[in-house]
Order: C-alpha cells, then structure tokens, then sequence
C-alpha cells in the first residue's frame, strides 16, 4: 500500500508547538508521571528533546535519531529476561531476509490474566511506547503527524549467526515511524562491530525516470548497542535501510531487538485524517513489480526451426565450449521430450573439459586475490569495495538487487574474466547457441539479454521479481567452484582426513543451502500487509529435473511435516552449482530470486545468467 501523506489538523501543529505541548503535557499528567518513571532519566528534558530534534533534522543519509539510553535498565533487563524465558522465537527465511522472530505483541492484549503475569516488564514497556506522551515526544521530533496509540505493532527479534535483513523503505500500509530497541546479548558484553548485525542507512541517487534508488553500498553502519533506540520517518524513496548479516555464534551471542512502527492516528483517535494522499514515489516494494529487463533483438534473418537438425557449422563452433554429448543428435531429441513435459532441466558438466579446466582454478584464485575466499575472511563481511575493480562493477540499486557484473567497456584482467567475457558476448547470443536452444525447447527465441555475475559472500542477492506479461526462457549456467572430492580420490590425492572432511563440508554447506545462493521461483500470490514480510518463498528445497533423469530432493534434515509448513507458493529451487546449466520456462507473473549469499560461505556464487523473450512455432510454420 502506498504510503499516507495526511493534511495537518487545523490550527497546524509544527514540531516547534509540539515541543512547547510536551513541555506542559509531561508535567501536569498523572498517567505521564507514570511512564516517565520506566524512561531513562531526562528523555523528555527539554534540552534533550530539542537535542534531539535538531539532530534529527540535521542527520544524512536521511532524516533519523538515535537515543543511547531509552529506559530504565532494570526495566529493560527484566524485558530481555521475559523475552528468553517466555516468548517462542521462530525462524522466518525469505528473500529479504533470516531472523528468529515473535508474533506480533499486540496479541499479549489477548492473554489470560495468568499468562499476562508471565509478561509484567513487557507489557510496562510496550505500554510506555505507545503512551500519549511518547507518541508525542516521537512526533515532536520527526514531525510525522499523529500517531495512533490503539494500533501497536511491535515484535522481538533475534538475529543469531546467519541472519540478515536486505534494503528495503518500510513503506506499508499506515507506518509513520520506524524503531528498533536493541537488548544485544549476552547482557554486560559490548556487541563488537565486526560481529556484524549493523543497521545500514543508504544514501539515494536518480534512478530511472527519475525516481530515487538507494545506492549500491550503505554510507552508514550503526552497530547494536544496549538500550539503544533507534527511528526515523517512514518516506518512499528515502528511507532505504538494511541488517548486515550478523556473523558471530555461541556463546549466547544475539542481536536481540524489539522493533515495530508507529501508525498515523486510527478512526477514533485525535489527528485522524480521513482519505489518503497517494504519495508520488512507490515504496520498495512496489517497486519490484515494475522492474524492466532491456532484450537485444535477433538480426532480421531466416530464424532457427526446432525441427531441423543443428547446422554442421553451428556443432562446430559450439563444440569449442560445450561438453560434446549435449550436441550428439539422439541426446538433444531426449532433453528436448523432457523439457517439453517438466518445462526445466539441470545439465551437469554442460562446457567443455578444456574450458572448465582453466575457468574453476581462475574463480577460485580470483576470490582470494579480492579476499573473498573463506580462508581470508574467516566469515567475516568483506567491505563493499571487494570485488569491485577492474572488469567488474557493482550493480543495483540493492532495493532489488545487488551483485557484481562483467562490464564489457574494460579489458579483462584475468583468464577467467576473458572466458565469461567471451561465453557472454559472443557465445549465448549466437545464431548457433540460439538454434541449438530451439531444438532443446521447441521453443522460437526471438530476443535475448545475458550477463555474467558474481554474488561476493556477505554482500549480494537479487529479491523476487516479476517482469514483462510473456512468457520467457532462463538460461543460467552455474559456475560456482565446489569441493566434490570422492573419499578414495582425496586420500589417494594425500589430503588429511581433517582437509577431506573440510572439503565434504564445503559441499553440503552449498547444496543444504546454509550458505544461500539458491534460485528459486515462486507462483504469483497476493500481497499481504505483514508487517515484515516483502517477498515469501523460504524454501531450500532443490527439485529440478537433471540430465539423467534423476531427481535431487530436500537435503536438509527435518521430518516430512516441516517440508509441508514451507510455501506453496515454491516452484523450483536450484542449489548453487558449478558447470551446469539451468533451462527454466518461466510463466507470466512467476517470481524469482537469488538468495542472499552469506558471509560464510567459502567463496563468490557465479553464474552466467540469459533471458529470451520466446515465440511458439505454428503448424503452419508461421512464426508467433
């Protein structure tokens, strides 16, 4: 939903009278004397508050403050100690992000008396935010307009090792005002920066049409803090903020938080406003539904029919690159009865032995000499500098994506480099790449977009997006180096056992999907107002359909009940691999995404990746 951009009440309230009202308000209410007393002291001091105010006005990359100690701290360590014991956490993994998180905590307004008294430091602290006083001290600050004390909207989370939260606006529905109160854990121990866990605040640019878009990288980095508050207006094209994967495990280490949003005053309440000014910018995430791909079109010329055998000359070039059984004849006929039934297919060990034996060994050096192997950064996030040199850039805005691309304006700097270079510009758009995709599809592509990609550990992923009304074919070849390593080869290689199981892990921690990295693609289905939902489909399941006809299901561990809780919305989801290539037919309104690629994984995720827009061959032999 659009964000809200209501008129201001009659006399106009500005912050400045705001600030004068909660000077008087604070002192001559009983109910504010009350609330005051869980508040650090000297919050709604009027030195602070004006403090505050002008800090806020001034902040960059967009309009934010931050208060060091918001409550009492016997108050909020007895919150953290309720939130521990009490409250179930559950894991929630979409696109846009992994957190352990609880329900909404209006819903303790619902609890029996003695289930209530499970929760006595929380529910002081949820009321004390919601308080007529603080609404107004927020609104004093932000100038956000009226805020409304009936619709709470609040949860716990916990971000453990491996979770994250992408760059998004907040912009849903009536939010007004974004917060976060962190309780980092364990209580006493300074959370460190390199732990990750950050909130990251972008700066914005013009982007297309004008429209502003987050920069690639963040130009702020806020680390958790005990107590900390955090918050800031919730504006459509300025608000762009993320949480960096946190990093650090055991040791009952967490970036334990308390956030929600503030709404616009409800029907009912004093400063509600009527009807709905639509704002001139879309949020984030109405933004994903009207991204545009750019197709290169095919010469005008006689194109390829999938009934014709390939061309002797279009089998000798191909034949350079590719593995030669994928141009035998009878294998073609064969991809091609099973595409036409499944509408996707994997086929492994897709380019030449030749080609692979010089590309592999090249992406893993590339990664070491960008310190992006995992040996360099021992988990840790690399800067957002790392990879970014040379032949390759950083590509956004990250509101829908964020990785590397092989720009072809510079020359390339390494082997590896010259090979995609080569495979991306003259290899996939080639009439004979085209004619031999014809044959595997019975399918007409008509035109085409491709680009080689690199998704650097820590750093990048792309949200799901729906583009175009037509029906289009993926082409993705994976090129992510993997330890796949046979018991008896590795020791007869001399590797210690300790080497061999590292290798063993390297390889179920890709295909687990611990690491991220998937494509998945998701069936269209209707937005829901979730308060942190953007983009649903948590699955790691990979069920694709293989040259030999075989079937890869879920590897992660669980019960058959945990695989029925996962969306049903899920169509496919393909592990990272490397020498494959995926053939998807991707259906108008079908949603994809590349998962966020964790900072623990041992190196980058690449790929080569290509659309075409495609046309259906007629029994007249007229072209559609």
């Amino acid at each position: 939903m659009a964000h809200v951009r209501e008129r201001s009440p009659s006399p106009e309230l500005s912050s400045d009278s705001l600030l004068k009202r909660l000077k008087t308000t604070h002192s001559s209410s009983t109910s504010t004397v009350d609330h005051e007393l869980h508040f650090h002291p000297g919050l709604f001091g009027p030195e602070n508050v004006q403090q505050l105010h002008q800090a806020y006005a001034s902040s960059e990359p967009f309009k934010y403050a931050i208060i060091e100690k918001l409550f009492q701290d016997d108050l909020l360590k007895n919150v953290k100690d309720e939130c521990i014991k009490e409250l179930s956490f559950t894991e929630k993994e979409t696109d846009i992000y992994k957190v352990n998180q609880t329900g909404d905590l209006a819903s303790l307004s619902y609890l029996s008396e003695a289930q209530l008294a499970l929760f006595p430091n929380l529910l002081t602290l949820r009321d004390a935010l919601y308080s007529p006083e603080f609404r107004k001290f927020i609104q004093s600050i932000t100038g956000c307009g009226p805020l409304s004390g009936t619709k709470q909207d609040m949860s716990v989370n916990s971000y453990t090792k491996g979770c994250h939260l992408l760059n998004h606006d907040d912009v849903i529905g009536t939010r007004r005002a974004s917060y976060i109160l962190y309780m980092p854990l364990p209580y006493g121990q300074e959370w460190q920066k390199e732990w990750g866990g950050a909130l990251e605040l972008y700066p914005v640019q013009p982007g297309v049409d004008g429209i502003p878009e987050p920069e690639a990288a963040p130009c702020k980095a806020i680390p958790p803090s005990w107590n900390q508050f955090i918050f800031f207006e919730v504006q459509p094209g300025k608000s762009f903020h993320s949480v960096e994967e946190v990093v650090v495990g055991g040791d009952g280490k967490a970036r334990l938080s308390i956030s929600g949003w503030f709404h616009a005053a409800q029907e009912g309440e004093d400063g509600y406003q009527a009807g709905q000014v639509v704002p001139d910018l879309k949020s984030s995430r109405e933004q994903l539904t009207s991204s545009s791909t750019t197709f290169i079109a095919y010469p005008d010329l006689e194109p390829p029919h999938p009934d014709a055998p390939l061309r002797r000359e279009y089998i000798s070039y191909l034949a350079k690159f590719l593995n030669p059984v994928y141009l035998q004849t009878r294998t073609m006929k064969a991809l091609m009865a099973r595409f036409v039934v499944e509408s996707n297919i994997e086929l492994h060990h897709f380019l030449s032995a030749s080609l692979v034996s010089k590309l592999e060994p090249d992406l893993r050096r590339a990664d070491q000499a960008d310190g992006l192997d995992g040996e360099t950064r021992q988990g840790r996030i690399p800067p957002h500098t790392a990879g970014v040199s040379g032949a390759w850039s950083a590509r956004g805005p990250p509101h829908k994506w964020r990785y590397c691309t092989l720009q072809q304006t510079t020359e390339p700097q390494r082997e590896s480099d010259a090979i995609l270079r080569q495979l991306q510009d003259e290899v996939f758009p080639s009439d004979a790449f085209r004619a031999w995709l014809s044959i595997l599809t019975k399918l007409l592509p008509l035109s085409y977009t491709v680009e080689a990609r690199r998704f650097r550990p820590g750093l990048d992923y792309t949200l799901a997006t729906s583009e175009g009304d037509e029906s289009r074919l993926d082409v993705v070849l994976g090129l992510t180096p993997q330890a796949e390593v046979e018991e008896n080869e590795t020791r007869s290689n001399g590797k210690s056992k300790a080497n061999e199981e590292d290798e063993l892990e390297e390889l179920h921690g890709w295909q687990s999907g611990e690491w991220g990295g998937w494509e998945c693609y998701m069936a269209p289905h209707d937005e829901e107002d979730d308060p942190a939902v953007y983009r649903s489909g948590s699955s790691k399941k990979h069920q694709v359909n293989d040259a030999s006809g075989s079937q890869d299901h879920d590897n992660d561990p669980g019960t058959g009940e945990q695989e029925d809780e996962e969306d049903e919305s899920t169509l496919l989801t393909v592990q990272p691999s490397f020498n494959t290539l995926l053939l998807v037919l991707r259906d108008e309104g079908v949603m994809r995404f590349v998962k966020y690629v964790s900072a623990a994984a041992p190196g980058s995720r690449w790929d080569l990746c290509a659309e075409f827009n495609v046309g259906m061959v007629q029994d007249d032999e007229e072209y559609s």
